[in-house]
């Protein structure tokens, strides 16, 4: 007896294409890399430990931007045509990679980290700001070394559609690895931040000329209400 797969829409069904997993053209302008923070504080951990993972990035060829969210509004409390929304929106749009690192608090991200993801829609238009895009997670503690917050953001990453890598950096007792100059002090914790940068670059070298079809879901091409393509 045949099995039919009767509820099978064959004209939708995309056979593997290898040709489209390995392009013939390669993108080579420099990785564009979105860097955000979870704290508001004038000395904040998570944004010293993001500068220095932008001064890695920029070391490994990658162009990078760093979003400051003071003044984001608590998300649909205006419009999302508010200037600083409208910032965040067009960073992620620009990025073909991501760093999310958010202080632990109470066992998880924070809310000012929470408030910036939850600011990108997954869908805007035909363009969709976060699906795709490589993602690298790290986190820092006031106590001792935990987890929480980058297994959160794991989470938080699949369901924005992206590819996060499978290295991470978790820095416990903050406060006590960054000097007066406010650079993180040589030490093992450093040299996993500088792991994490390199297997991040990698992925977005390697995806992102692929993500695209990659991405490409048979569900979406047979609805009825199908998505506009990405522009």
């Amino acid at each position: 007896m045949t099995d039919t797969l009767s509820p099978l829409n064959s004209e939708s069904l995309d056979p593997l294409d290898l040709a489209k997993l390995e392009p013939a053209q390669r993108t080579t302008h420099a990785p564009r890399i979105l860097l955000l923070y979870g704290s508001l504080r004038p000395r904040s951990f998570s944004r010293l430990l993001v500068l220095e993972a932008e001064r890695i990035l920029k070391v490994l060829g990658a162009e990078t931007r760093v979003f400051d969210p003071t003044g984001l509004p608590v998300a649909d409390s205006v419009p999302a045509t508010h200037p600083k929304v409208q910032e965040l929106r067009e960073l992620s749009i620009w990025s073909e990679g991501q760093v999310w690192c958010s202080p632990e608090r109470h066992g998880n991200m924070t809310a000012v980290f929470k408030n910036q993801i939850d600011w990108l829609p997954l869908t805007e238009g035909s363009i969709r700001p976060t699906q795709g895009r490589t993602l690298a997670v790290m986190q820092v503690s006031g106590g001792s070394q935990s987890f929480n917050s980058v297994n959160a953001l794991r989470v938080l990453g699949r369901w924005m559609r992206m590819f996060t890598i499978p290295n991470q950096s978790s820095v416990p007792m903050a406060y006590t690895q960054f000097g007066d100059d406010d650079r993180m002090k040589p030490s093992p914790l450093y040299d996993r931040m500088v792991d994490v940068m390199e297997e991040l670059m990698k992925f977005t070298w390697l995806l992102r000329d692929r993500a695209d079809y990659l991405v490409n879901r048979y569900s979406e091409r047979n609805s009825e209400h199908r998505l506009p393509e990405k522009l």
